[in-house]
């Protein structure tokens, strides 16, 4: 990778430590992609990332650090950042007349392959409802406004995750789920995940209903992964609204320029993180998506891993 980035942009530093790296004179600014389970320590000699810590008991760490930082801190929480999703956002509460019913379906291909696979355990990943799952929650908590108090899941490891291994350790964590989350004001979010469905024309799909109409939204996966020889062109992007009254159904389609397409996944939204990561430097205003937020939504995905774990009823 470092060889990589050095032919990318060679006037890069690269640097052979952590701490060589934060005392570089021209840094303005540090992104964290490391594996999860170095995250926190990581944070608090420079503060800030996504999953911001894996075991549960890690929290208080994570807010006490939170609470002693000065810098804006920007968790990298992907969802809101979609272009089909805003958009889907945007146009939610004024079709639904308030959201009751929030259903989030993935349905993908399994993880991919990382440095050792450390993203095949659980004990390094957090288990499956956090690593894959973190910015789900957050667009619940995003969508809804609300406080999330209870997490009932049913998760397993069936298929793709059974055949892999973390060096000489097979894999632990599970391949699909469902998990249904209930809110203090008395809405409700779903979860449907299922990492082995590679053939989904949509990689998700998401759909908001309320007392006025529903909304939906359907996203393909990764431009990269669509075998285009017998298939034709990918699917675009589409926003289906439901109003109350049928004849009034709309339809229409969400493109996402190409080339954001082609230089990284998450539809785009990888680099529009990145734009508004840079207004943030550039500006000092606050991030958008705050440690707060990304502690909150890793809540629900330890609660989410212990319901499965226990077949229970999870209280937040």
């Amino acid at each position: 990778m470092s060889a990589r980035t050095e032919a990318l942009v060679p006037n890069a530093a690269i640097a052979g430590s952590l701490a060589t790296s934060i005392g570089h004179p021209a840094l303005d600014a540090i992104l964290i992609a490391s594996p999860n389970h170095l995250n926190l320590d990581q944070l608090e000699l420079v503060i800030g990332e996504k999953p911001l810590f894996t075991p549960p008991e890690q929290q208080a760490r994570a807010r006490w650090v939170s609470a002693r930082t000065a810098s804006p801190v920007w968790v990298a929480m992907k969802c809101r950042y979609m272009p089909p999703i805003a958009k889907f956002l945007k146009r939610m509460n004024a079709t639904t007349g308030g959201v009751k019913m929030l259903s989030i379906r993935e349905h993908r291909f399994p993880f991919l392959t990382k440095v050792g696979n450390w993203n095949w355990l659980s004990c390094l990943a957090g288990g499956m409802p956090v690593e894959k799952c973190c910015h789900f929650f957050d667009l619940m908590r995003h969508a809804t406004g609300d406080r999330p108090v209870r997490v009932m899941a049913s998760a397993g490891q069936d298929v793709d995750h059974l055949i892999h291994s973390a060096g000489c350790s097979p894999s632990d964590i599970f391949d699909n789920a469902f998990v249904i989350v209930e809110f203090a004001g008395d809405v409700r979010a779903m979860l449907d995940l299922c990492m082995f469905s590679e053939g989904s024309r949509f990689q998700e799909e998401i759909a908001a209903g309320g007392p006025e109409g529903r909304i939906d939204v359907f996203i393909p996966g990764p431009t990269r992964f669509w075998p285009g020889h017998h298939l034709g062109p990918p699917p675009v992007s589409k926003i289906v609204i439901n109003p109350g009254s049928r004849q009034d159904q709309e339809e229409f389609d969400i493109p996402v320029d190409p080339v954001l397409l082609k230089s990284g996944d998450h539809n785009g939204a990888t680099y529009i993180r990145h734009c508004l990561f840079l207004e943030t430097v550039l500006s000092g205003h606050e991030p958008e998506v705050t440690m707060t937020d990304g502690i909150e939504a890793e809540k629900i995905g330890h609660a989410a891993q212990l319901s499965a774990e226990q077949h229970q009823v999870v209280e937040i």
